[in-house]
C-alpha cells in the first residue's frame, strides 16, 4: 500500500484557540441556561464557574497528552500509549467517533427548532441538505472548513456579546449582591446539580486535538489553545449566567426553550438576531464534529488499527475522502431517525467515560515515567487524578441521579 498523502500543517495559535471556543460554545450556553438556572437558582454563575474548573482538570490532562504525543487521532492515540491495548484504543475511537457523530445528528435536529423559529420546512428536508451542505465543507479543505468555524465562532461570539450589551441596562430582577453572594451550605446541592448541568456546556475542547497534524508547531500551540479556549469560554458563561438571572424571573429562565431570546426580550430588543445566531451555533458545532469524526477515523487507520481506505486523502485538497463521507452519511441517518433528547444523552454519557479513561490513562503515562518530548509540559498528577475523580462522580451521578 502506498504512503498515504500527509496532511496539510496550516492551523496558527489563533485560528486554533478560535476553533477550540467554537468547539464549546454552542449549544450548551444557548439552551442549558435555563435549565441549569432551575438547579442552582441565584447561583448560575457559580455553577458555570464551578463546571469550568471541573473540565479544566480534564483539559489540562488533554494539553499534557497533546504535547506529548501531537498525533492525529487524539484520544485514542493517548489511549493507545498508555495501555498498548489494541481493543482498547479501538474502543475509544469507535466511542469518541460515536460522540462526534451523534453529537453532529444532534445538532442538525436542533437547527431545525431554530429554523422553525422563522419558516416551516419538512425537518427531513432541513437535515439533509444541512448535513450535505456542512460535509461538502469538510471535504473542501482543513484550513477552508477551520476558517469557516473561527468565521462562525465569531458570530457566536458576537451574539454573547449582543445579549451582554443589551441586558446590562435592563430592569433588575436580582440585584448583584444577591447573586454573588457567597453560597450557603443549603444551596450547595443545587449548586452542585446545577454545575453538571453546565459541564455539558464545556464538552468541545477534547475535538482539538484531533487537528495535532494539521497545526503549526503543536507541541506548544495545542496546549495553549486548549487553555486559551476554556478560559474564554467561562469568562463568557459567566457572564452571560450573571445577567440572565439578574434580568430574568427563575420561573421564566427554566421554562424557557430559548433562555437567551428571552433575555434580550425582556431587555426589551427583538429575539430575532440571537435566534439567527443560535442557528450559527448549531452549524459551527455540526461542522466542527464531522472534521473530528473524520480525522479521527483517519487517524486511526493510519497506524493500523482501522480499515486502510479511511486515509484516503484527497491530492488536490489534503482532506480525508472516505472517512469524511463516511462520517457525513451515518450523521444523516442518526438525524433522521433518533429523536434529540437520546441523542443528547448519549453524547453526554460516552464523553464522561471518554474522559475518565483519558485522566487515567495521564496517570499511567506518569507513573511509567515515560520520556517526554522536547517542547512537552507536565502537570503534578494530581491534576488527572482529581479530574478523573470528577469526571467518574459525574457519571455515578447520570447513573442514579
Amino acid at each position: 500500500m502506498p504512503d498515504p498523502t500527509p496532511l496539510k500543517r496550516s492551523l496558527s495559535l489563533s485560528v486554533t484557540s478560535l476553533y477550540g471556543i467554537g468547539t464549546i460554545i454552542g449549544a450548551g450556553i444557548y439552551v442549558l441556561v435555563g435549565k441549569v438556572g432551575a438547579a442552582a437558582g441565584l447561583f448560575l454563575p457559580y455553577a458555570f464557574l464551578l463546571a469550568g474548573v471541573i473540565a479544566a482538570f480534564t483539559a489540562f490532562s488533554y494539553a499534557e497528552l497533546s504535547s506529548r504525543f501531537p498525533h492525529s487521532a487524539g484520544s485514542a492515540a493517548y489511549i493507545h500509549e498508555a495501555w498498548h491495548r489494541r481493543w482498547l484504543v479501538q474502543l475509544v475511537a469507535v466511542l469518541v467517533a460515536t460522540t462526534g457523530i451523534v453529537s453532529a445528528a444532534t445538532m442538525a435536529n436542533g437547527f431545525v427548532g431554530y429554523l422553525g423559529l422563522f419558516i416551516q420546512i419538512p425537518d427531513y428536508l432541513v437535515i439533509t441538505i444541512l448535513v450535505s451542505l456542512l460535509t461538502l465543507i469538510a471535504l473542501w479543505g482543513i484550513n477552508e472548513s477551520a476558517v469557516t468555524v473561527t468565521l462562525v465562532t465569531l458570530i457566536e461570539v458576537g451574539g454573547l456579546l449582543f445579549v451582554i450589551y443589551v441586558s446590562r441596562g435592563a430592569t433588575a430582577v436580582h440585584e448583584w449582591p444577591q447573586i454573588f453572594d457567597a453560597p450557603k451550605w443549603d444551596a450547595w446541592p443545587g449548586l452542585l446539580v446545577g454545575s453538571f448541568l453546565a459541564f455539558y456546556a464545556y464538552i468541545g475542547f477534547e475535538d482539538m486535538v484531533n487537528l495535532a497534524e494539521e497545526v503549526k508547531n503543536p507541541s506548544k500551540t495545542l496546549p495553549r489553545a486548549i487553555l486559551i479556549a476554556i478560559s474564554v469560554t467561562t469568562l463568557f458563561y459567566m457572564a452571560v449566567a450573571a445577567l440572565a438571572v439578574r434580568t430574568t424571573s427563575l420561573e421564566a429562565l427554566a421554562q424557557s426553550e430559548a433562555p437567551l431570546a428571552s433575555i434580550v426580550t425582556n431587555a426589551g430588543h427583538s429575539p430575532a438576531f440571537i435566534g439567527i445566531v443560535s442557528m450559527f451555533a448549531v452549524v459551527n458545532g455540526a461542522l466542527v464534529q464531522i472534521i473530528m469524526a473524520s480525522r479521527l477515523l483517519y487517524g486511526v487507520a493510519k497506524k493500523g488499527m482501522a480499515p486502510w481506505f479511511f486515509t484516503g486523502v484527497s491530492a488536490k485538497t489534503q482532506t480525508p475522502v472516505v472517512s469524511t463521507l463516511l462520517a457525513g452519511a451515518i450523521i444523516l441517518l442518526f438525524a433522521l431517525w433518533l429523536p434529540l433528547v437520546l441523542l443528547a444523552q448519549i453524547t453526554a454519557f460516552i464523553m464522561l467515560v471518554i474522559f475518565s479513561l483519558i485522566n487515567v490513562s495521564l496517570i499511567a503515562i506518569k507513573m511509567r515515567g515515560a520520556k517526554m518530548g522536547w517542547g512537552a509540559i507536565s502537570f503534578s498528577i494530581w491534576v488527572p487524578a482529581i479530574g478523573f475523580l470528577l469526571c467518574f462522580a459525574l457519571i455515578v451521578f447520570q447513573i442514579f441521579a
